[in-house]
């Protein structure tokens, strides 16, 4: 079952329970969806988004939240950075299961050797192949911190 149909599928769900606040998070994430796939059609490309590219987008918005959570918190306003919190727990369902630290430095070294890259020169081409690796399943933050690490 792809992405969409389960978030359509977990809209109908939300909708028959009741449960307001995850109905609104998953409009949520339909509404950016669809605009995806509106941008994309502007720009000459596919009508509908595959699973990867919807997994973009839940790590946009993942992204897009936790920077809200981190300026709420910092404003001194907890309510806000409450909802934002319990949209980030809804969109996370939708994620692949995130790699642990281990598994991170073996795609990193993997990529380091494939591309053999060398010193600071070579992040660029590291992280473009752990881009395609670890996409949607890792924090790209703690992977390029990782890369520099043990590029050196």
């Amino acid at each position: 079952m792809s992405l969409k149909t389960r978030l359509m599928d977990d809209v109908k769900t939300a909708m028959k329970g009741g449960d307001k606040e995850r109905l609104a998070t998953l409009r949520l994430i339909q509404a950016a969806i669809k605009q995806a796939e509106i941008d994309g059609r502007s720009e000459g490309g596919r009508p509908e988004l595959d699973d990867a590219d919807v997994l973009r987008v839940l790590e946009k918005m993942l992204k897009q939240r936790r920077d809200s959570i981190t300026q709420f918190e910092a404003a001194g306003r907890q309510d806000l950075a409450d909802k934002e919190k319990a949209e980030v727990a809804v969109v996370e369902v939708y994620m692949p299961q995130r790699l642990g630290q281990d598994e991170i430095d073996a795609l990193v070294r993997e990529a380091i050797a494939e591309t053999g890259a060398a010193g600071p020169q070579g992040m660029g081409k590291v992280m473009a192949a752990m881009k395609a690796r670890a996409a949607g399943r890792a924090d790209m933050t703690l992977v390029s911190a990782r890369v520099k690490t043990l590029l050196g």
